[in-house]
């Protein structure tokens, strides 16, 4: 185990030199990283929003919407090709999902229906014609009574075609506002992701992607007043709609359009030549040029309105035809506001109504100081770790710390490599993975003391400790990994951030611990040969310890017990303080601009706005108040209306300096998503287990375990933590620890019950649980030093989630010593059902420190 050939050491330092090299770049100013070589690596991580700042905006396709438009499309086709026809027909209407209509004479129904036959034929949704679906059905009620139903894949189709062409749209609406690295895509069905790093206004975006940008050129109906239309009514063939002055101004519109915004071919915003305002320049094409032209012409004297999105933003008098195919669009602009229509109008119009259902923003000012205390609670947890291991191993510390470096330049190295975005959870996984990643270590430096303990030479004691613990920490760091890739599938945002930072922590400590730390210590060994292992400064744990734990799994079961019935019976009474990710609503973290903020004055401000429920604290510093609004009824729309009140009612006082807004719609998904990957992690884990292990050492792993979720729940409903996405990553986390330290000591156990077939099933615990009781010790005060570092510096953003995880933790120790093993008891497990591996020693063994 502790050989290595020239070939087997150049590949470990190839490994971690590639890992190094990725790393640096991130240490690296821009400048420098610019002349580096074009073969060298010089991407640097990209950091999340939470980090840099932005805006995460989740829009979902209006489906009511579009299937309005849709039946609206399908009317005007009956009704223009039965006029083509010159067939007679009444009672053309649209309801439901459907579209009817009554032929006038019987001896038209054939002709009708030859006439309206292609509406029903199946159309093409493929590249070249491999998929085709119906998208309306034919019906005849009654003779001459035509019904055409929309099928529900044709519903389907529209709305991913929609999505597909809303995609386009949006990404040119995005790039036109001049960002850098913005993503657009897809997600499920009906929904887009953007994301835009850096954004300083993000409500100009949400203005921008809020609008259709349906733009048509009618007239205005002249014959009779809007005021006379309003009081009695409108003439067929138009409309009253209104401008977006306040107060709005009527007009009667025809509903004929003479040009639309598809014959649009450019946009620009410009300055009047006469009153030097803002105006928005368009240019047509062939074809809305002549038509525009024609209108234009035939038309001087009439008013001409411009529409967009059913409001009349412009509706200038026609004084002289307009033959060029260009003009302008006027209606009380400002520089930015005429930009944007530009913006719009360029990109074109939105097939279908999108709406907001969850909106993440971070202003640029709160990433710097995430970005700053991450970097900080990093640092001190990295130096307590050093320390802690320095003092408890010594010169074996120095070395597990030595990997400990390259472990965390290759977690840096791997996710600039993949071009892997790093989050504020993210930071979290990796300051967690420091503390965990010295368990290896840990387990394996234990073992070597108990060989060498037991009589074996120092290279006998090593190169058995690492081949002994090799399957402990396999399988420890595999039920972890499940966890992780548990979240990373199941998860979004936040806890996708931390599943794939802790992943990867996984794989690079179990590299780092069975390649590289061994690779160090036999480098040790032939350049020092020493004769004895070396001393910590400080013993952590007594040698031979004999505690007799068994004896109080009584008393811990009924303690355990209550407190599990406890927690679960205040879950189902006491109301959980559920975050806006379960219960929707906004969240909104703003920072006084002057001296301090005012609770009671931004509480009756915001009362005063009617938005129901409001709860306003301090959140760090005096400066900082975090505001809470409940759910509104009206659904994801009325969450940015409410959003919009909010802002203007404080922005002239106080910096924006993060917005989170959950719709109902994905509040209600979150939490069956949560629920869900909590459940599958744990039943994954019982597979893998119950496939390495007896099937008593599955069920007493995942019983521990649960015993750890619910106890963390009810630290939640006690002390009134906000339970949010966060909290999911904080539990699943929680459940992959505390899976871990009860694998190392059930391991053990299956190595006892092969040695001391005849010893009673309790002694052989209590001897199992005093010799892993060093290293559960041991990797319990690394992962909390690292823990508390996070949470005391780390930042008020992810203050709860780490004290969960502490607790959690601390919880997690607790079970594998006092739940896991009088599990076994319960269970009746067998020590004659293993066959030994190695000789039975008569004579009772001491008890030893150990892994």
């Amino acid at each position: 185990m502790l050989y290595f050939s020239r070939w087997q050491s150049i590949a470990i330092w190839l490994v971690v030199l590639v890992g190094i090299a990725y790393a640096v770049p991130n240490l690296l100013p821009q400048s420098t990283r610019d002349a580096l070589p074009d073969w060298a690596p010089k991407q640097p991580l990209t950091l999340g929003l939470d980090l840099r700042g932005g805006s995460h905006i989740l829009l979902q396709v209006d489906r009511d919407s579009l299937l309005t438009d849709r039946l609206e499309t399908v009317r005007d086709d009956v009704r223009t090709l039965l006029r083509d026809e010159r067939i007679g027909y009444t009672g053309l209407s649209a309801s439901g999902t459907s579209v009817q209509v009554r032929i006038r004479d019987a001896g038209d129904i054939d002709a009708a229906k030859e006439a309206l036959a292609g509406m029903i034929e199946p159309i093409s949704t493929g590249v070249f014609g491999a998929g085709v679906i119906t998208e309306l059905e034919f019906s005849e009620p009654e003779p001459g009574l035509f019904r055409y139903t929309l099928t529900d894949e044709g519903i389907s189709y529209r709305v991913v075609s929609a999505v597909s062409q809303s995609i386009e749209v949006v990404s040119r609406r995005v790039n036109e506002l001049g960002t850098t690295e913005p993503i657009i895509q897809r997600q499920g069905d009906d929904r887009i992701l953007v994301q835009v790093p850096g954004l300083d206004d993000p409500q100009r975006l949400k203005d921008i992607l809020g609008q259709t940008a349906k733009l048509t050129f009618r007239f205005v109906d002249q014959t009779m007043s809007a005021e006379d239309a309003l009081q009695g009514r409108p003439p067929a063939g138009t409309e009253i709609l209104y401008s977006p002055d306040d107060p709005p101004v009527p007009y009667l519109i025809e509903t004929r359009v003479i040009v639309s915004g598809e014959n649009l071919v450019d946009a620009q915003a410009t300055f009047d030549s006469r009153t030097n305002e803002p105006v928005v320049s368009f240019r047509f094409d062939n074809q809305g040029a002549t038509r525009f032209g024609q209108a234009t012409q035939q038309n001087v004297g009439r008013l001409f309105a411009i529409v967009l999105d059913e409001e009349v933003i412009s509706a200038p008098q026609i004084r002289e035809p307009i033959l060029g195919g260009t003009g302008q669009i006027s209606g009380n602009f400002t520089v930015q506001s005429a930009n944007d229509l530009a913006v719009l109008l360029r990109a074109g119009a939105l097939p279908a109504d999108l709406t907001i259902v969850e909106e993440r923003t971070v202003g640029p000012s709160l990433g710097a100081d995430s970005i700053a205390a991450g970097e900080i609670a990093g640092i001190v947890a990295s130096i307590g770790v050093v320390v802690f291991m320095v003092l408890a191993y010594g010169t074996l510390g120095i070395i597990a710390n030595i990997a400990l470096v390259a472990n965390v330049a290759l977690i840096l190295g791997v996710l600039s490599g993949l071009g892997a975005t790093l989050t504020l959870p993210g930071i979290a996984g990796i300051v967690l993975t420091i503390g965990m990643a010295v368990d290896s270590n840990v387990i394996i430096f234990e073992r070597v003391r108990e060989e060498r303990a037991n009589g074996r030479s120092l290279v006998q004691s090593l190169d058995a400790g690492f081949r002994n613990a090799m399957s402990t920490i396999i399988d420890a760091n595999v039920t972890t990994l499940i966890a992780a890739v548990i979240m990373f599938y199941l998860g979004s945002g936040p806890i996708r951030g931390f599943a794939v930072t802790l992943a990867i922590g996984i794989v690079t400590t179990v590299f780092t611990a069975f390649l590289l730390t061994r690779w160090l210590i036999a480098q040790w060994l032939r350049r020092t040969k020493p004769t004895e292992l070396p001393r910590g400064v400080i013993k952590f744990v007594p040698d031979n310890t004999k505690i007799r734990f068994m004896r109080l799994r009584n008393v811990a079961f009924t303690v355990s017990s209550a407190i599990a019935i406890l927690s679960a019976a205040l879950f189902f009474t006491v109301q959980m303080n559920m975050g806006i990710d379960f219960r929707g609503g906004s969240l909104i973290e703003v920072q006084a601009k002057q001296e301090a903020a005012e609770i009671g004055d931004v509480r009756s401000r915001l009362e005063g706005l009617n938005l129901g429920e409001v709860q306003v604290q301090e959140f760090g510093s005096p400066k900082d108040l975090l505001i809470r609004i409940g759910a509104q009824d009206g659904g994801d729309s009325a969450e940015q209306s409410a959003l919009l009140l909010v802002q203007n009612e404080l922005e002239a006082d106080y910096e924006f300096r993060r917005v989170e807004v959950v719709g109902p719609t994905i509040s209600a998904e979150l939490a069956q998503a949560g629920t869900i990957a909590v459940i599958a992690a744990l039943f994954a884990m019982l597979v893998y287990i119950w496939l390495r292990f007896e099937w008593q050492f599955a069920v007493g792993a995942i019983v521990a375990t649960l015993h750890d979720v619910v106890l963390v729940i009810g630290f939640y409903v006690v002390t009134g933590l906000e339970f949010n996405l966060s909290s999911i990553a904080a539990v699943l986390t929680v459940v992959g620890y505390s899976i871990n330290d009860t694998v190392v000591v059930y391991d053990r156990i299956r190595e006892n019950l092969r040695k001391f077939k005849k010893m009673p099933l309790p002694e052989l615990i209590d001897l199992t649980v005093n010799q892993t009781l060093s290293r559960t010790t041991l990797t319990a005060a690394t992962t909390l030093v690292a823990l508390t570092a996070l949470w005391l510096l780390g930042g008020e953003v992810i203050a709860s989630f780490t004290l969960a995880m502490i607790v959690g933790v601390v919880i997690g120790t607790y079970s594998s010593i006092f739940i896991a093993g009088p599990l076994l008891i319960l269970f009746k497990l067998r020590p004659e059902t293993f066959q030994a591996s190695v000789e039975h020693k008569p004579e009772a063994p001491s008890g030893a420190t150990g892994a």
